[in-house]
């Protein structure tokens, strides 16, 4: 049997690797799982798609505003403990919430706090535990690693929304946070047998003048600015059609939460089965192949999903939808990780954090435009304009 990078990277990994692998399950998990519960619960106390998307937009937000200082930061830590502390910070948010809603004192803007909190720990990803995962696993099998990764990610996307539906039905969004919870509990216990470890960096400087030198290298590169063009465009006019999903399944295709639960789920199982796929087969002259056509066909099918009536046909597109995703998420970090200098990584892993965080901007300009044409409208519209904005700026990612 051929030896396949799946195969190779399984040899060369180390536990430690499955331990970092199920602590992005976790996060991943519990993330998609409170995002359709306050997604459902928001707009049934608002009827507002646009504050539906702002409680999406929050958990962005502070990748944009903080992800460049905090890749410089975590240099001057230790990764692993710096993990732990992320982990209980974002456990800590979900008990906070789990009580609120179980005294009867829960209040939208408790559930938007929350999530910028927990977005905030969402930043950290990139510079601490996938660069840590990188660390482990070595150069050559980050790609197939990251594969793993955002299959694990993508199998939570199939989890966490019907979890969060049925929950959400069953017990209230007071089970579904109370689950958040116990999964991170299990979480910080495999951080805590973590072994592997990247210790702060010798002789840091000043996280500022860190932070500088890393957006310094990033503008004299051309693939990591054709790269990192990409992520905008994604992050901006694809990836914040997910937060239609909610108001689209309940008022376009008539379906109650445990229908909004299944059907943002099946975009999980597509991206699942992408990033499987691109673990067993995909080799490095793909990489940019893979990265520029998932997101080309993603914009496609989000398209399609907005503007169609028929569920079966909407639940196709978002199957269709993950396949295009999972090219575009398992290269995002590791084209970031393989263009940049072993000493540059948590730094300029964090000007990605930066580049995805800027999809703030597509959530506020999306849950606009859904409140004036509606949220089927402006999502067909908003996925059509980045096609565009991806066309124009191809002379950027072209060598990507």
């Amino acid at each position: 049997m051929t030896d396949s990078p799946f195969r190779r990277m399984l040899r060369a990994s180390a536990p430690d690797f499955w331990r970092l692998w199920y602590v992005g399950l976790v996060i991943s998990t519990v993330r998609w799982l409170e995002t359709v519960a306050v997604g459902v619960v928001v707009y049934q106390r608002t009827e507002s798609a646009f504050v539906v998307a702002m409680m999406t937009m929050l958990r962005a937000l502070p990748m944009a505003l903080f992800g460049a200082f905090l890749g410089a930061l975590a240099e001057r830590f230790d990764r692993k403990y710096t993990l732990i502390a992320v982990v209980m910070l974002m456990s800590g948010t979900s008990t906070i919430l789990a009580v609120l809603a179980w005294t009867g004192h829960l209040e939208v803007w408790h559930l938007g706090l929350a999530g910028f909190v927990n977005g905030c720990g969402w930043s950290t990803d990139n510079p601490v535990r996938r660069m840590m995962m990188g660390e482990v696993v070595g150069r050559e099998h980050m790609g197939t690693a990251m594969a793993v990764d955002v299959g694990a990610g993508n199998a939570s996307r199939m989890a966490g929304p019907a979890a969060g539906g049925f929950l959400l039905a069953a017990a209230g969004i007071e089970g579904a946070f109370l689950l958040s919870v116990l999964m991170y509990a299990s979480a910080i216990a495999a951080t805590l047998t973590v072994r592997s470890r990247i210790p702060p960096a010798a002789g840091s400087g000043a996280v500022v003048a860190r932070m500088a030198e890393g957006l310094t290298f990033v503008r004299g590169d051309k693939r990591l600015i054709g790269t990192l063009v990409v992520t905008v465009t994604f992050n901006v006019f694809a990836w914040p059609f997910t937060s239609m999903i909610p108001v689209i399944g309940r008022d376009r295709l008539f379906l109650g939460p445990e229908g909004v639960g299944i059907l943002t789920s099946l975009e999980g199982i597509g991206s699942f089965a992408g990033a499987m796929l691109l673990a067993v087969w995909l080799t490095p002259k793909w990489y940019g192949r893979a990265y520029l056509g998932g997101v080309i066909a993603y914009m496609i099918t989000l398209i399609v999903f907005a503007l169609t009536t028929d569920p079966v046909i909407a639940g196709v597109a978002l199957l269709l939808t993950g396949l295009g995703g999972a090219g575009f998420s398992t290269m995002q970090a590791t084209l970031v990780y393989l263009a940049a200098p072993p000493e540059m990584r948590s730094r300029i892993l964090g000007v990605l954090s930066v580049c995805i965080g800027t999809g703030p901007i597509g959530f506020i300009w999306l849950g606009w435009l859904a409140d004036q044409i509606g949220a089927h409208h402006a999502t067909a519209v908003t996925g059509a304009i980045g096609l565009l904005a991806l066309a124009a700026t191809w002379r950027w990612w072209r060598t990507v």
